[in-house]
């Protein structure tokens, strides 16, 4: 079912913007297995690439990588696993395609999707909390860690050894006010020992995370797309 859901969403994607282009699906003469063939892209291990490079290098991928986002959403499209390893960059050709489609889903308002999909470092609190009628903006909060790992150069951004202490890591930066009110929205409870566990924080201001590495990368304009992203009341609207 998974590859079949694949299938369709590449399929329903064909030509939109830095999109991975599905060039074939060949079958196993035996198994009837399917494997897709996709276009060749001559990516640079993000680990090696993402410290190269500079504000405007980061402002181009970033734009390219909203494009395609973009139209997923518009198509109706969740990706669900936003992160660097699902974003291919030809630097030389300055080519980005976004990758990797087997947790993607068709969007519906008010359905309750599965939990346990992303990555744990770029999770949004929704699924660290069992939120499941999620939307688009699951991919936005995916999308700001990546972009704090690169202009912090700090990865992953949110380092949390299990999914517990992934939104303990959250909500050191957040802040636990911005947290408590975005459960309040949606009349969500955290557990006495999680509650516990989560304990109480103030917001982190965002100079704190600029090092000898990295302030010609924090610029007034990363810094005002970085709070979007990781604004919970706003992101989900």
């Amino acid at each position: 079912m998974g590859i079949k859901r694949e299938i369709k969403i590449l399929q329903n994607l064909c030509g939109g913007p830095n999109i991975i282009k599905l060039l074939d699906i060949v079958r196993d003469q035996h198994s009837k297995a399917p494997s897709l063939v996709f276009e060749y892209v001559n990516n640079t291990d993000f680990k090696v690439l993402y410290p190269t490079l500079t504000d405007y290098d980061i402002r181009y991928y970033i734009y390219e990588l909203l494009k395609a986002l973009d139209y997923c959403h518009s198509q109706g499209i969740m990706l669900r696993d936003v992160k660097p390893h699902n974003i291919m960059i030809d630097h030389e050709l300055r080519k980005l395609r976004l990758i990797d489609w087997g947790l993607a889903e068709f969007y519906h308002p008010g359905k309750e999707y599965n939990v346990r999909v992303a990555s744990r470092y770029f999770k949004g609190p929704e699924l660290l909390i069992d939120l499941q009628d999620y939307d688009y903006s699951l991919d936005m909060w995916s999308l700001g860690c990546m972009f704090a790992g690169m202009i912090f150069r700090k990865e992953p951004f949110f380092y949390g050894h299990d999914n517990n202490d992934q939104l303990v890591k959250i909500a050191k930066v957040v802040g636990t006010d911005e947290l408590n009110a975005y459960l309040n929205k949606y009349q969500l409870e955290l557990d006495s020992q999680f509650n516990a566990l989560v304990g109480r924080h103030s917001r982190k201001p965002w100079s704190k995370f600029i090092n000898a590495d990295n302030p010609h990368l924090v610029s007034p304009e990363a810094i005002d797309f970085w709070i979007s992203c990781f604004d919970m009341i706003i992101r989900r609207g």
